[in-house]
């Protein structure tokens, strides 16, 4: 065999990180949303008017504070049925008293209500996914607003044993997704709202160590929030590609831009300290939940959906901050580690590689977690 021919059979060196001009154009994608999102976003009214949504019930997740608590508040306001997944259920309750007392004489009373989620716990997930099929109503909109970035943090890990960000941030996320199918096609025109980050341009992801624990990456908490956004769109357009039209169900994500309390709260004192001295370029959560609502209830991102995939369009749609359609990071591009993504996800969280056709055609699935699991 001759040396060419041996070559030509070798396999290809697999990808460890980001090649530095990949890298250096991220990083310009980053500095480009802090510097400029409020000239790019200064058509946007705050806060954006909404279109009817009086027959929508919505899930939000992470709706107790920041983006989330203003994505739920406006979308409750403007008439749909709001469901706030979260941890504190009891926050959740005394944010609901509020707002109705504030609402009072104004309306009818919003249509809201909490239910308990916690995505550091996939049993917890798996739960709540059950506990909603079991109501056998429709859902048309699945905010996955919930998220972290411990900055500056040691390496921590789930009950499950995976990494914290890339749990919250993807794998509970993208269990809740597919559990929640059933529903969202009785709700059909429906939605799948994922809010990203322009972090995810910085992000890379190794399927086969998506706790990065294999020593090839030093881990750092910039690495494992990155990929974990990035894992998310990966995983998104795989699920946008394996939705067929007739289903109705859209998958979008998201940037809400750079966000005060979206990454201050997890950030050292000192950096809050240099957040607070420049905030003409930060947003506030009325403003970064623009998109999430944008994405939520444009009449339009169902057609604009349709015609990516009707193009065969690689990536799922991605809005930015200032409610535009824009292109994800060269990586997220990468097809066939989105499948892997796509097929290492669904083993993490305890689903069969089938999952999304079976639920598809109305058949049950066995997951890991949750009822069957305890």
């Amino acid at each position: 065999m001759s040396d060419e021919t041996a070559s030509s059979r070798s396999p290809a060196k697999k990808k460890e990180s980001l090649g530095w001009m990949e890298w250096m154009r991220g990083w310009s994608s980053v500095f480009q949303e802090i510097l400029f999102q409020r000239i790019t976003a200064a058509h946007l009214q705050n806060p954006l008017p909404l279109p009817p949504v009086n027959d929508l019930t919505c899930v939000v997740t992470g709706s107790t504070s920041g983006i989330g608590r203003e994505t739920a508040r406006q979308l409750a306001e403007a008439g749909a049925h709001v469901v706030m997944a979260v941890r504190n259920t009891k926050a959740a309750q005394e944010l609901i008293q509020q707002w109705q007392s504030e609402w009072s004489g104004r309306g009818l009373p919003l249509n809201i209500e909490a239910m308990e989620l916690d995505l550091l716990s996939l049993d917890s997930v798996a739960r709540f996914a059950d506990a909603w099929n079991a109501r056998l109503g429709p859902l048309h909109v699945l905010i996955n607003n919930a998220g972290i970035f411990a900055m500056g943090e040691a390496q921590k890990f789930s009950e499950e044993g995976y990494e914290q960000h890339m749990q919250v941030n993807h794998l509970a996320p993208a269990l809740l997704s597919v559990l929640l199918l059933p529903s969202l096609i009785r709700g059909s025109p429906s939605r799948i709202i994922n809010v990203n980050s322009v972090m995810h341009c910085v992000g890379f992801v190794d399927p086969d160590d998506m706790n990065v624990v294999s020593g090839s990456r030093k881990y750092s908490s910039l690495i494992g929030y990155s990929s974990s956004k990035l894992a998310q769109i990966m995983f998104s357009s795989i699920l946008f590609k394996k939705l067929p039209l007739e289903t109705g169900v859209s998958v979008v994500c998201l940037s809400p831009g750079v966000v005060l309390t979206n990454v201050a709260r997890d950030l050292p004192r000192i950096l809050q300290a240099l957040y607070a001295v420049i905030p003409y370029f930060i947003f506030s959560p009325q403003e970064g939940c623009r998109s999430s609502l944008f994405s939520a209830t444009d009449p339009l991102i169902p057609e604009y959906w349709e015609t990516l995939k009707t193009d065969d369009w690689p990536v799922c749609p991605f809005i930015s901050q200032d409610c535009r359609p824009t292109n994800p990071s060269e990586e997220a591009h990468n097809i066939e580690t989105a499948h892997r993504v796509w097929e290492k996800t669904l083993e993490l969280v305890g689903l069969p590689l089938d999952a999304v056709e079976k639920l598809i055609e109305g058949e049950n699935i066995q997951c890991r977690y949750g009822a069957q699991h305890e």
